[in-house]
């Protein structure tokens, strides 16, 4: 039996990240006709883990943390997902994350199910011993969790690759033998995969570059603006910038800075550098992150945070290529707006895969103990980044529909297929 779908309930809070997730999931379902038994398997996680942690810090006083583990799906392999350290963490974005881990891994064909996990606390505020002392506890309390074969880390906002190599220490001590492979994005030393540090932004190019080539947009002769200049932000203008597209605005938490002329990326990723962020820079005029969002570009991509495109100001948007370098930037009731416009949405769950297929390259290496060149990891992710555009965009002609949607459709029917198969559903 085909699964009925109800009207959905009134959404109380419009940007909340399972909702979005969720809206977006019931429309594939629906184009797809998901037997219910499949959509209620799907739609749900596996497991989510909740811990108390308590830490001593520095002050000699204990402060016990919440923290989080979510594996949303185990289908297509080993759950992955990153562990992010911020006072937002809540369960409910957590499951959100955590289901688009699956769909990106599954759209992109690698075989990774998906988790993401979580801290509650602010790591700005937080000695390096006490991350340290914090970050062992969550591991010890994830101990029957976490596994090369089981569930494998990373990391995500407010960690990095010292946090994965703590982990990896101290997961290894718990079962008495080196375990690289048990998270990925760890320092080069410790097993870490080239090519790591940039494969996020490498596949916002690659995503870009197929998109335009739809679009019969010529580089030499299109605009571009990047909200965002973190790590993913400012390797994508890089990378975007030497294809040949302009990019003319630049953003972070100072502001946003604009020159229709054109911006000098490498210029402003040393000022970053050397200054910590863009506040200061004289490289273009100080916009708000807002008004970024609706200049008159040919190309947007949004690299900073959740929900900054909504159904307040989507109409507002001129860009006719929207390249989702963050997670979840566009909330969903946006959606049918920038649609209804003839903007092409290259989905986060897509264009942001490049982070995780390189860190499959990281587990595949630590596993065989032989590593790869760069240029070896780069020529086989952007093939891997290539084919997954293709093939979402053919889904997308086929059903009619945006490509986040059929992005949708694609990692959906992977994931249920193979349920099917293994006899789970």
């Amino acid at each position: 039996m085909t699964l009925k779908f109800k009207e959905p309930a009134p959404i109380v809070d419009h940007l909340n990240p399972l909702e979005s997730m969720m809206q977006r999931f019931d429309e594939a379902a629906k184009i797809l006709g998901l037997d219910e038994s499949t959509y209620n398997a799907l739609k749900s996680p596996e497991k989510a883990v909740i811990v108390s942690l308590p830490v001593t810090m520095d002050d000699g006083k204990v402060q016990v943390f919440q923290g989080y583990r979510v594996i949303h799906s185990s289908k297509l392999g080993p759950s992955k997902g990153g562990i992010r350290y911020s006072m937002g963490v809540n369960l409910d974005e957590v499951k959100a994350l955590a289901a688009w881990m699956t769909w990106k891994c599954a759209v992109v064909g690698i075989p990774y199910g998906g988790a993401k996990g979580g801290i509650q606390c602010d790591p700005r505020m937080m000695s390096d011993g006490e991350l340290e002392r914090l970050t062992r506890s969550f591991t010890g309390a994830m101990r029957d969790v976490f596994g090369p074969e089981k569930d494998i880390p990373a990391p995500d906002m407010g960690t990095n690759p010292q946090t994965m190599a703590w982990i990896m220490d101290e997961y290894s001590k718990l079962r008495g033998e080196a375990s690289p492979a048990v998270v990925t994005g760890k320092p080069l030393v410790l097993g870490g995969s080239l090519g790591r540090v940039e494969a996020t932004g490498r596949g916002v190019m690659v995503s870009t570059r197929s998109a335009m080539a739809k679009l019969k947009m010529k580089p030499s002769e299109a605009t571009c603006a990047v909200q965002g200049f973190g790590n993913v932000g400012s390797i994508s203008a890089k990378l975007i910038e030497q294809q040949g597209v302009t990019i003319v605005a630049i953003s972070d938490v100072s502001g946003a800075y604009h020159n229709p002329d054109g911006l000098n990326i490498e210029e402003a990723i040393d000022y970053v550098t050397n200054n910590k962020s863009l506040e200061g820079y004289k490289g273009g005029k100080i916009i708000t992150n807002e008004a970024l969002l609706e200049l008159d570009v040919d190309i947007l991509v949004p690299a900073a945070l959740e929900d900054q495109i909504t159904e307040e100001n989507a109409a507002r948007i001129k860009a006719k290529l929207i390249v989702e370098g963050a997670n979840g930037p566009t909330a969903s009731n946006a959606d049918a707006i920038l649609e209804g416009n003839g903007v092409m949405v290259v989905p986060d769950i897509l264009a942001n895969a490049g982070g995780v297929s390189v860190s499959y390259f990281e587990w595949v290496q630590n596993r065989l103990g032989y590593f790869w060149t760069e240029e070896r990891v780069n020529r086989r992710a952007d093939r891997i980044m290539k084919q997954a555009f293709d093939t979402v965009y053919k889904a997308a002609r086929k059903h009619n529909c945006s490509l986040r949607t059929a992005a949708y459709i694609v990692a959906i029917d992977k994931v249920a297929s193979t349920s099917k198969l293994r006899g789970i559903l």
